[in-house]
């Protein structure tokens, strides 16, 4: 076996511990919370289901697909940061980038550059590939929210323009959700799961 392989193994293995940090998001059927690899799953799966409705030119579906795939690597060592934590966002950047030191070491020079690079342009969002990738993102999880009865913002008191401005992405890439995402908003701001 090549060192080359060696350390693409070693990278893998790495990557099964996805399986096994758990985010705020409940599974759709409240039976519990979702894993880190879950939730990729289900993004990249989204990102190709949806597709047809992004409104953004010249998106490469594939490298969607691969920054869904990598996108939350880090946490590994990073840990998930909830998307309303503002105190974890404090740290966030740093603790990420550190991890993706040592993470993305573990693979020969060419994919380590490839992973990092494409982990780095879904977090600046500057891309058209970023844009709707992060729309998917954000997306999944509020589909589960609505699911769940506003689980994570009933527990930890979210405000509606907070909503509206994670929720941002999704306007300029897949306007045809748009509608749904306020009335989800403006359903669970009735029903008190969404502080006003």
């Amino acid at each position: 076996m090549t060192e080359t392989l060696k350390n693409q193994l070693k990278f893998l293995i790495e990557a099964d511990k996805t399986k096994s940090i758990s985010r705020q998001t409940l599974l759709a059927d409240e039976s519990r919370r979702e894993t880190v690899a879950e939730h990729s799953w289900h993004f990249a799966l989204m990102a190709m289901t949806l597709f047809e409705y992004c409104a953004l030119e010249n998106v490469d579906i594939n490298r969607v697909i691969k920054m869904a795939l990598v996108h939350d690597l880090v946490e590994i060592y990073a840990g998930d940061t909830f998307a309303y934590d503002e105190r974890g966002y404090e740290s966030k950047l740093k603790r990420e980038q550190d991890a993706a030191d040592i993470l993305y070491k573990l693979l020969p020079e060419n994919q380590a550059q490839e992973y990092r690079g494409l982990w780095e342009e879904f977090d600046e969002m500057k891309t058209p590939d970023a844009v709707y990738a992060a729309a998917v993102d954000r997306f999944q999880p509020f589909l589960n929210n609505y699911l769940t009865g506003g689980h994570t913002w009933v527990k930890y008191g979210v405000a509606r323009d907070k909503i509206y401005e994670r929720m941002l992405p999704v306007k300029e890439a897949i306007p045809q959700l748009w509608g749904f995402v306020e009335d989800v908003i403006n359903e669970n701001l009735e029903k008190g799961f969404v502080k006003e």
